[in-house]
């Protein structure tokens, strides 16, 4: 995809968010209260827990986060517009909250918002609001120096929110990394070629971690990759105990 169509793409998911309507959010019920997921648009969402909010990969504007709470800590996972959108970061309200990005944010980020980044390598860990932040490894495959998603650059996240262990791919191929995760309570995990990998490839990590919960996201790009029925029955198929929630990323008119 060329850079001029990239935009084109991200001009669309806006035009498809401000038309329609984003799904109902899903409750975990935790020892300390209710964990709160509400998808927004591609490969952005919302968590609540414990009064506190965060925001990954906030994009759309502000009136993708119309009647959500504004957030205590942003997660942003990587350099492209559907991750690092600054139009949305202004038009948010994030004075003095923590934004955890990779080294690669942090050097393209405006300066205004340098103190307030944590900056995570993959393989090292934060804690803010009491929540444990893994940065997970995101690249494509085969490895090479000129891919979409290069190792190193960008991260998924591994979340310790209460008793749960969330998993945030990111943009990323059917890594050893994510095949090995052990013990994931949820899990987003992308699916859109040329960016990231084919719904079979997708199905196939899920099948080797095993997360109780798995929502599909980020899945549409070029060549369109959302038949997340298809995914779900490969899933499914294999291993009926994992639950495939598929939510509406993507309102259609």
């Amino acid at each position: 995809m060329t850079r001029k169509l990239f935009f084109v793409f991200l001009l669309f998911l806006n035009t498809l968010f401000i038309s329609g309507q984003r799904p109902e959010a899903d409750v975990f019920k935790l020892k300390k209260g209710n964990l709160v997921i509400q998808p927004i648009l591609h490969g952005t969402l919302a968590f609540q827990y414990e009064g506190n909010v965060i925001y990954v990969d906030p994009y759309g504007g502000a009136e993708a986060f119309a009647g959500i709470a504004k957030p205590n800590l942003i997660l942003i996972t990587d350099i492209h517009g559907d991750h690092l959108n600054e139009n949305t970061l202004d038009t948010l309200k994030t004075e003095g909250i923590k934004i955890v990005v990779p080294q690669a944010v942090a050097d393209q980020i405006s300066e205004k918002y340098h103190s307030q980044l944590v900056i995570l390598a993959n393989g090292e860990h934060s804690k803010q609001l009491g929540i444990g932040i893994e940065a997970i490894p995101m690249y494509n495959l085969p490895e090479s120096a000129d891919a979409k998603h290069v190792k190193g650059r960008g991260n998924g996240y591994l979340l310790q929110i209460g008793k749960k262990k969330v998993y945030i791919s990111g943009d990323t191929a059917d890594i050893v990394e994510m095949r090995e995760l052990k013990d994931i309570d949820i899990a987003f995990v992308c699916m859109n070629l040329p960016y990231t990998m084919n719904i079979e490839q997708a199905a196939s990590a899920v099948l080797d971690f095993k997360p109780k919960v798995v929502y599909p996201y980020h899945y549409r790009g070029n060549p369109d990759m959302s038949d997340t029925e298809a995914f779900k029955k490969l899933v499914n198929e294999q291993n009926p105990e994992i639950d495939v929630r598929l939510r509406n990323w993507y309102p259609e008119y």
